[in-house]
């Protein structure tokens, strides 16, 4: 089922066609295809594309360099850009860290931030997890001492996705230790090249070099990099994880996924048949679409709600509790298609050894995607949110 697009619509539409087609590389777009990992300079490339037609902060309001576009422009491109194997946007600077400095950083901070987010300047890492500081991100133990002018730094931060190509770090840290957990919260911009930072990697199940861990050692962070008010670093914490949680549920990724899955399951046999005639496979992919229409619909509409100018509110673990059980899902499909093929490149490699190279096969990506229920928030946690905020209980 395809939304009913107005004119306008449809012209915007066939204008992003048009772009992919023009300006998005076919050996960048194969990489994705094929599952391949992409490096720092894919990534970049794709960013400053992006930046030069205007499109990389498309969720921004207009006078800090965002698009404007409604709710539906934004699916157009996000639908558009994940059918044409667009790689997707690294979201901790300009879909994580822009919102909450429009929202909550100073003039200062807007003017000199903002456009290096924009031009690729700035690389952004999430310093929010730690050992025993996860799903309870509230008892975060990284202190941080005023001393003059500067905060000085001391702890650890784990699960620091793509931390090896960051030069800066949004990060939560403790500034009071007397109070209620949450309301002993500070949020600092860190300089990854400040002395007393070691940044040592996490090889994952799958194989790739993705994670790190941080360590802070008496790390000078200047007063003028805290975001907002000491010790009400919770509150910006939260809205920003509103916005990584409704990134995550992924619902363009998806849907280029499914269809692959279709395409592939109606020209694989078993049997002498089509496995998209196998009546369980067939049952499971039509639930997964049908979710995923949902999923779409509610998307929109906790996109429509927030145009204005708010933040996605408890309906973002909604979208983040489905969206991850629906990726979760056509992984395990993307695998029985393929039975066998599916171990390519992977059941040889031992993990603990270099990140692979060349395609990732679909058993990578299901080991993989196991994660996307933990991280942003494990989904009994967004389930006790959505218990709390929405059904009052």
């Amino acid at each position: 089922m395809e939304l009913n697009f107005t004119e306008a619509e449809q012209v915007f539409r066939s204008e992003v066609q048009a772009f992919l087609a023009n300006q998005l590389p076919k050996a960048l777009a194969e990489k994705v295809r094929r599952g391949q990992t992409l490096g720092k300079a894919d990534i970049e490339a794709w960013h400053a594309i992006l930046n030069a037609r205007g499109w990389f902060a498309n969720h921004w309001p207009v006078e800090y360099g965002g698009t404007g576009w409604s709710p539906v422009f934004r699916y157009i491109f996000e639908h558009e850009c994940a059918l044409a194997d667009a790689p997707p946007i690294v979201p901790f600077g300009v879909g994580m860290l822009g919102p909450v400095l429009i929202k909550y950083g100073s003039e200062a901070q807007k003017r000199h931030w903002l456009p290096r987010i924009l031009d690729g300047s700035d690389w952004w890492c999430q310093g929010y997890s730690e050992p025993g500081a996860g799903s309870d991100l509230a008892s975060l133990k990284t202190t941080a001492v005023r001393d003059g002018d500067h905060y000085v730094v001391n702890g650890q931060k784990t699960w620091t996705t793509l931390g090896q190509h960051a030069n800066m770090m949004f990060c939560l840290v403790r500034t009071a230790t007397d109070a209620r957990k949450q309301e002993g919260i500070s949020f600092l911009l860190i300089d990854m090249a400040t002395p007393g930072i070691e940044v040592r990697p996490i090889i994952t199940l799958d194989g790739d070099h993705e994670v790190n861990e941080v360590f802070f050692t008496d790390v000078r962070v200047p007063v003028e990099n805290l975001v907002g008010e000491e010790n009400r670093g919770w509150t910006y914490a939260k809205y920003l994880l509103t916005y990584e949680r409704t990134n995550i549920a992924g619902v363009g990724a998806s849907i280029a996924a499914l269809d692959e899955v279709k395409r592939t399951a109606a020209v694989r046999t078993r049997n002498g048949r089509a496995l998209l005639d196998d009546a369980a496979f067939a049952s499971r992919v039509a639930r997964a679409e049908i979710e995923l229409e949902n999923m779409k619909t509610t998307n929109l509409r906790v996109i429509a709600a927030v145009a204005g100018g708010g933040a996605p509110g408890a309906e973002s673990s909604m979208l983040k509790i489905r969206g991850t059980e629906i990726r979760q899902e056509i992984t395990a499909l993307q695998r029985r298609v393929l039975g066998i093929d599916a171990l390519a490149q992977f059941d040889h490699v031992d993990p603990r050894e270099a990140p692979l190279e060349g395609a990732r096969g679909p058993a990578a990506h299901y080991f993989n995607f196991r994660k996307l229920s933990i991280f942003g928030g494990s989904n009994e946690i967004q389930r006790n949110i959505i218990s709390k905020m929405i059904l009052g209980l």
